[in-house]
């Protein structure tokens, strides 16, 4: 069903008023189907986010303002959001020896276990969820989404 139809608007504004409810729409579509994955976890969605970025740089790590800087939605305290996930055992975080006042985190194996088992739940999901679209819509899909992003 177009989204049109979903939200029940015949008209938009504008062309790009359209586009921008549509993208919007399909992302809390998307996690609205995930969320129940990673609270079955005990994550949040910005807690897998982090851990995803950790695991990208394994076994290093970074400081508080690069995982933030990487992360898709902003969060406003990604110093509590690792203090979490540290009490939790996901994260380690040890002083940089070349700046004593910064921390940089990594993941524990703890972590790369629990994404281990949130991945094929949350790709099944994201398979589910794409399904419609062949392999060159979704890299055109990927190139549309690159271009909105300055």
């Amino acid at each position: 069903m177009p989204i049109r139809e979903r939200l029940q608007q015949r008209r938009f504004p504008t062309l790009a008023d359209e586009a921008v409810v549509s993208v919007l729409v399909a992302a809390e579509h998307f996690t609205q189907a995930v969320q129940p994955i990673w609270e079955r976890h005990g994550v949040t969605a910005d807690q897998y986010n982090v851990l995803r970025i950790l695991r990208g740089v394994h076994p290093g790590g970074h400081p508080r303002h690069e995982i933030a800087r990487r992360m898709i939605h902003r969060a406003p305290d990604v110093t509590r959001m690792l203090d979490r996930l540290a009490a939790q055992g996901l994260v380690r975080r040890i002083r940089n020896p070349e700046d004593r006042r910064e921390s940089v985190a990594t993941i524990t194996a703890a972590g790369i276990a629990l994404l281990a088992r949130l991945d094929p739940e949350v790709h099944a999901v994201q398979r589910d969820f794409t399904a419609t679209l062949t392999a060159p819509e979704l890299r055109r899909l990927v190139r549309l989404c690159d271009a909105l992003v300055p």
